[in-house]
């Protein structure tokens, strides 16, 4: 059972809504392409779709990708945690794929580097562009 699935009973309609339109998603999916999915069942405004998402990201359900200004289910079962604040994600430039992944000792350095400076890290989004491998070989 996925952890959507194992929560899914704690979500709004509207939570589950958006929740399903991102896990049945081929890539990321800005406010706005979700609000078009979801029009036919009852969405009207950014409003109801960003305020599930504000939910859906705080139960480290899903996650915000920076610099496409769009949002991916999470895949791994550890978000919600320190996951939630410290994640790393792999941004295909041609296909649109992104891959989450998770690297403790990555994240170990990141925690490490901002401990160094006296910065107190609340999150840290790190994102890498290039070529997926199936874009690499074609």
């Amino acid at each position: 059972m996925s952890k959507y699935e194992a929560s899914n009973s704690d979500l709004t309609k509207n939570q589950t809504l958006v929740m399903g339109a991102l896990s049945n998603a081929n890539g990321p999916l800005s406010a706005y392409t979700i609000l078009d999915e979801l029009r036919e069942h009852g969405f009207r405004a950014p409003l109801q779709v960003y305020r599930a998402l504000d939910k859906l990201v705080e139960f480290g359900l899903v996650h915000r990708l920076e610099s496409l200004n769009a949002f991916v289910a999470c895949q791994h079962t550890s978000c919600g945690g320190d996951r939630k604040e410290n994640v790393l994600f792999a941004i295909c430039e041609k296909c649109g794929s992104v891959q989450e992944l998770a690297n403790d000792r990555l994240l170990d350095v990141v925690k490490s580097l901002a401990i160094d400076i006296e910065f107190s890290l609340s999150e840290s989004v790190i994102e890498l562009r290039g070529l997926c491998a199936s874009c690499k070989t074609s």
